[in-house]
């Protein structure tokens, strides 16, 4: 019974040393829709087995060669490449990377912010498929500063805007809906920014 409560107290005192140290390192990456990103890990390549990435409690497939079918892929010692960016991306991501003999991992958490620019003319709908899961604000910049278009749990803020299916659609757009968009997840951190002008 006492060996079983001192295996138990272990196990717990790994899990409490997993959560410290993901909080206290975070790693804000950007990167371009449609190109590619790297999440750097910066960890001694020694013995290295094991890489684990984590998006919203799943872990995702990392390939461990450039060469397969996957869009996720180890470069180097362990940083992860990302292929062909879309907005779905954005968000959290927590690296683990075991060691050989080592129960310990080590452990780095990323911000993926995405970049986009589009154009549209002026009476066309404008549809941006921006409306994430971890979705919690969409902004516009204005004279005045950031002006709130999405909130989630109370939806668009003007009948011109349409929420559907994950896109958040400005219709009949005009000039004065040219600028920068921004969506935020709960936490304020920055998910997607989108640059939009009229072309004629």
């Amino acid at each position: 019974m006492f060996r079983w409560l001192n295996l138990l107290l272990l196990f717990s005192f790994i899990k409490y040393s997993e959560t410290t140290i993901v909080g206290n390192i975070s790693i804000h990456v950007t990167g371009q829709k449609g190109e590619n990103a790297t999440l750097p890990c910066d960890i001694e390549a020694r013995d290295i087995f094991h890489v684990i990435l984590t998006r919203l409690s799943k872990n995702i497939p990392v390939c461990e060669t450039e060469d397969c079918s996957g869009r996720v892929f180890t470069k180097g010692s362990c940083d992860v490449f990302i292929k062909d960016l879309s907005f779905s991306d954005a968000g959290k991501y927590i690296l683990r990377v075991r060691y050989t003999n080592t129960p310990k991992p080590q452990i780095r958490e990323y911000h993926l912010q995405i970049h986009a620019g589009t154009s549209v003319k002026k009476g066309e709908d404008l549809e941006l498929d921006v409306l994430l899961i971890n979705a919690d604000k969409v902004e516009r910049s204005s004279s005045s500063g950031w002006t709130e278009l999405w909130t989630r749990g109370h939806g668009v803020s003007s009948d011109r805007l349409t929420d559907r299916d994950g896109n958040l659609t400005i219709n009949e757009f005009t000039v004065n809906d040219t600028g920068t968009y921004r969506v935020l997840d709960s936490e304020g951190e920055i998910l997607i920014t989108v640059t939009v002008w009229n072309t004629l």
